[in-house]
């Protein structure tokens, strides 16, 4: 399949204001005033070139790195149409809610259009709240409608913002501040929207790269001062992470990139992927706070490994042609997947997390899957093609429905991939071959190169020839009971349990505020005692407990945390009765459970070689500890 190349910006600074005051007379312009983003709202207006007669305008809908139908239009409003002064009249489609029909008067040659964009107070990616009283995300697609039909890739726009004042901006985008109006450098709209624009009054820039062609820059934004104090060890890893990923790779394909950092307690938490930058949000503490930073410690690892896999090589069916066309979401495993398990290889090699720390986030992401039921009879492949409707599916019965699973089981899958290829070739060759070939060279600008199943397996049996078309369908297409745990058993583990909770575990239930009692009673608690999930088959589904339950006692006394785990670690020789609250219905349920605390670990096979250990050796290097 041909490449969609989008084609680079490289613009000197001299000659950049001109081209800022010289408007072409057919570029989509795109003014936007987020002065007022701290009341969570932002007056947008668009100029379009048009000629007379019916016209359609499409709001984004499928939008690159959410996989679903999920463009905001929900959050559209005060929407209006003119043409020379004068208002027109418009029409939302009956059955594609986001086209609108309009028409234009003879003899006009330009659309105006005026709409405002609420920003969300709930949701996730660009349908998720990005504002605060000293901070804001704008997503481009929230405030752009297009001609449809139109190319994307071609569809120059001019766009600019108005912030409100002494806040700063960062983004990969080109740009010229002037009487408080921020004017960006002619693009095409495909990136326009693909390069969100971080805004705050905390800001700060922190360099990750010198005297590099191809810079590497942390952009982070704060609803404090405070938030901002990264250790200086944090930052020599994230460098690392950046000189690693260049030697996986061997090449980049950005002109430059930014990691766009939110720390904040009141907008959504999450990553999306750009091909020149990443829209990165965590709490505001992350930094200050050991337990979030370890926590968190993978997302901008996962994010940047999306501009190689992702971003510049794409599956066939997610690399569609404009925002309109529906994507296919069977290869997610290796959009995802690859990526989830590079971005923990990275994770590791620039070491962001210690060797140990690393080993217990697989066995937490081992057991967690082992822990699935709704494996017998949802395949992984199908969690892939579903997962426009999986990523907004409640926590609830999670375990049964299954989620988003090609995640982190697609990292599994990868990881025993790893470890097959260096069996093959006894240990001579690696999935690092695998990322090289596929991924690599030559570097360039951001395009997108599509891909099929029969291209992985392709660049997969050039590195080691093998049987991989059904190695891989064999774990896609399974329902068996267990997750695929080959990778770790043939890196020289096993995934065991044991009574003391892993000190990665502990974090994230600390920096998640969640009791994590999978692996014993069954179920996860929030911070208020209520179920999020209640695995089928545990001790505490088969005593009648389900998800949204609240503990309001343990063994008579009122529940806390504190009580639960002493309960449990009692459990050997005492019994474990829970009064729950159901809605304010109250029942008692007894577990039929004397195990005592449970939690997973990796424990090495005897004999074995580590190979484990050899995959998460940094390639540059030596790294500091933390």
């Amino acid at each position: 399949m041909r490449p969609l190349r989008l084609l680079p910006l490289v613009v000197p600074a001299a000659l950049m204001a001109a081209m800022l005051c010289a408007s072409p007379a057919r570029a989509l312009i795109v003014d936007v005033d987020a002065r007022e983003a701290p009341r969570k709202i932002l007056h947008a207006h668009l100029t379009l070139p048009v000629t007379g007669g019916p016209i359609t305008l499409v709001y984004p809908k499928w939008l690159p790195g959410e996989h679903g139908p999920d463009g905001p239009i929900g959050d559209l409003a005060g929407l209006e149409f003119t043409a020379g002064g004068r208002r027109v009249d418009w029409r939302r489609d009956d059955v594609e809610m986001y086209a609108f029909h309009v028409d234009v008067p003879a003899g006009a040659r330009a659309l105006d259009v005026a709409l405002d964009f609420l920003l969300p107070a709930a949701g996730s990616f660009s349908a998720g709240v990005s504002s605060t009283e000293h901070l804001l995300v704008l997503s481009w697609n929230e405030v752009v409608l297009y001609p449809q039909g139109s190319d994307p890739n071609t569809l120059r726009c001019e766009a600019s913002v108005r912030l409100p004042a002494g806040w700063h901006w960062a983004s990969a985008l080109e740009g010229h501040e002037a009487a408080g109006v921020t004017r960006f450098a002619p693009v095409s709209l495909v990136r326009l929207i693909d390069s969100p624009v971080l805004a705050g009054l905390y800001m700060r820039e922190v360099p990750l790269t010198t005297d590099d062609p191809r810079p590497v820059f942390l952009d982070m934004a704060c609803d404090s001062r405070a938030g901002l104090a990264i250790p200086d060890a944090t930052v020599a890893h994230l460098r690392r992470l950046v000189t690693e990923a260049g030697a996986l790779f061997g090449a980049r394909h950005y002109q430059r990139y930014h990691f766009l950092l939110t720390l904040s307690d009141h907008t959504a938490h999450f990553g999306l992927e750009h091909h020149e930058s990443s829209d990165d949000r965590v709490d505001e503490r992350t930094w200050i706070d050991p337990d979030k930073r370890l926590t968190r410690s993978g997302l901008m690892p996962h994010e940047y490994v999306h501009s190689w896999n992702g971003k510049y090589r794409r599956p066939a069916g997610l690399a569609t042609y404009d925002y309109q066309q529906p994507m296919k979401g069977e290869l997610l495993w290796v959009y995802e997947g690859l990526t989830q398990y590079l971005g923990h290889v990275l994770t590791a090699r620039s070491g962001l997390v210690t060797p140990e720390e690393s080993r217990e986030n697989l066995a937490m992401i081992a057991a967690g899957l082992e822990a699935r039921p709704g494996r017998t009879w949802r395949p992984l492949e199908d969690t892939a093609v579903a997962a426009q409707v999986l990523y907004g599916s409640s926590p609830a019965w999670a375990s049964w429905r299954r989620g988003t699973d090609f995640y982190n089981e697609g990292l599994l899958i990868w990881l025993e991939t790893d470890v097959e290829i260096r069996r093959l070739t006894h240990g001579e060759r690696s999935l690092d071959d695998f990322c090289h070939l596929f991924h690599g060279p030559p570097s360039g600008p951001p395009e997108v190169r599509p891909y099929t199943f029969d291209d992985v397996v392709h660049t997969l049996n050039a590195v080691a020839p093998h049987d991989w078309a059904a190695f891989l369908h064999e774990r896609l297409r399974s329902t068996a009971p267990h997750a695929p745990l080959g990778g770790i058993e043939n890196g020289g583990w096993r995934l065991v349990y044991r009574d003391s909770m892993p000190p990665v575990l502990r974090a994230a239930g600390m920096a998640n505020k969640r009791l994590d009692l999978t692996y014993s009673l069954g179920f996860t608690l929030d911070d208020n005692g209520a179920a999020i999930d209640v695995i089928p088959g545990s001790p505490a589904a088969r005593a009648g407990i389900g998800p949204g339950m609240k503990v309001a006692a343990v063994n008579g006394d009122k529940y806390s945390h504190e009580v639960l785990m002493d309960a449990v670690k009692a459990s050997r020789t005492e019994p474990i009765e829970l009064l729950m609250d159901n809605g304010d219905f109250y029942s008692t349920h007894r577990l039929d459970y004397h195990g005592g605390p449970r939690y997973p670990w990796l424990e090495r096979i005897p004999g074995r070689e580590d190979v484990l250990a050899r995959i998460i050796t940094p390639r540059v290097g030596a790294v500091d500890g933390r």
